[in-house]
């Protein structure tokens, strides 16, 4: 098919995105894009082929592999997604002995409170943006308590946030990427000459490996970026995703509604559906790799579609169907093999809690805008999926 510019199709692309990755799927699992930011990249839309990329070492997470440096790696450091073994297998380790399962299990009541007084604020109104209401507080209210990241500072981090994950221009998402540096190092340092305190942040600072390892200076701001901006931005496109899918399937709803023991299964129908990660980050192809029939030569940029690989009629029978009760075994929304989202607990713990209490709540939930008139303001770009406005009544 030759290079395919994703930006001439327009607005319609970023809306609804599905029947370009159908027609470029049809065609093969891999095609060479020009993104709607100007990068020239390959772009994997198969789900077998997605799920091989993502494990194949021949694929690595570093810029460095063709010679570039990616602006948050150059200002905050190195995090886990810019770096491969044995470096990511290192610091994921010091992490992951902080990030348990025991830790996130533990948030489950204050979540609950949390989406509780989100609840409670938002029902005299009788309608309200579900994203500024709800899809956007909780989850940054639960990672800044759970960092250690006093959260009288989330209007700021939200900017600066908003900006790297969907850049308004390159001066602006400098600034913002320079400006949480400057926060995170002012915050690390507190923790630091605070003393011993029970949040993650501050347990990341003592934390050492069996051999003494411990986490840089450098490491500790960038794994503290990486977890507050993934810990809350997939979180928030992930209610407010679910939400819409379920208002536009009344019969999904309903049976929801009906049956509160199929709500673990739709939250993995919501991330298979319309996941909050379009895209996976970059992967440089080392040496020359063979996707189906097409050969990616060294040195070039790969982005793997998750939410493309999640549409493949080749793994789930017709996928552009809204089933809460299909078997979702083996979708990408998180990734897979080693680089496989850290944070994937947390995200399905605070998306159950959320949608369950919101349904109870607001029996008569409902859409607050006319489609055909009103158009939904969509992240630009590849990377994030979801809306920016999400209006709803009750």
């Amino acid at each position: 098919m030759g290079l395919i510019d994703l930006a001439a199709y327009g607005p319609e692309f970023t809306a609804d995105p599905y029947p370009v990755y159908a027609k470029l799927r049809a065609a093969g699992p891999v095609h060479e894009v020009l993104a709607p930011d100007g990068q020239q990249v390959w772009l994997v839309v198969g789900h077998a082929e997605a799920r091989a990329v993502l494990a194949d070492p021949r694929l690595s997470k570093s810029p460095s592999t063709i010679g570039l440096t990616m602006l948050d790696e150059e200002v905050i450091g190195p995090n886990l997604l810019v770096v491969d073994p044995p470096d990511h297998t290192r610091l994921r380790k010091l992490v992951a002995r902080e990030f348990t399962a025991r830790r996130v299990e533990a948030l489950r009541p204050r979540v609950q409170a949390i989406v509780d007084e989100l609840l409670d604020a938002m029902a005299p109104a009788g309608h309200a943006d579900l994203v500024d209401a709800l899809a956007f507080p909780l989850p940054i209210t639960v990672i800044c308590e759970l960092l250690g990241v006093p959260t009288a500072d989330r209007d700021r981090f939200r900017a600066w946030s908003d900006e790297i994950v969907a850049p308004t221009g390159a001066d602006a998402e400098r600034a913002a990427v320079y400006g949480l540096a400057a926060y995170l190092d002012e915050l690390i340092e507190d923790k630091r000459c605070a003393g011993p305190a029970d949040d993650l942040l501050s347990a990341l600072l003592r934390t050492r490996a069996e051999d003494g390892d411990r986490l840089s200076a450098p490491e500790l701001r960038a794994l503290a970026y990486l977890l507050l901006i993934a810990g809350h931005e997939t979180t928030v496109n992930l209610i407010s995703n679910g939400v819409r899918a379920l208002l536009t399937h009344p019969d999904q709803l309903a049976a929801l509604r009906a049956d509160f023991g199929l709500l673990d299964g739709a939250v993995e129908e919501m991330l298979r559906y319309d996941g909050p990660v379009e895209t996976a980050t970059y992967r440089f192809t080392r040496e020359p790799v063979a996707v189906g029939d097409t050969l990616i030569p060294a040195g070039r940029a790969v982005l793997v579609g998750l939410d493309a690989g999640d549409r493949d009629p080749g793994r789930y029978p017709d996928p552009d169907r809204f089933d809460i009760r299909r078997d979702t075994a083996g979708h990408l929304a998180f990734g897979h093999g080693i680089h496989y989202c850290l944070g994937a607990p947390l995200a399905r713990l605070e998306a159950r809690i959320a949608l369950r209490a919101l349904l109870e709540r607001f029996p008569r939930l409902a859409l607050d805008h006319d489609p055909s008139s009103e158009p939904l303001d969509w992240l630009p770009g590849l990377l994030m999926r979801g809306v920016r406005r999400l209006p709803v009544r009750w």
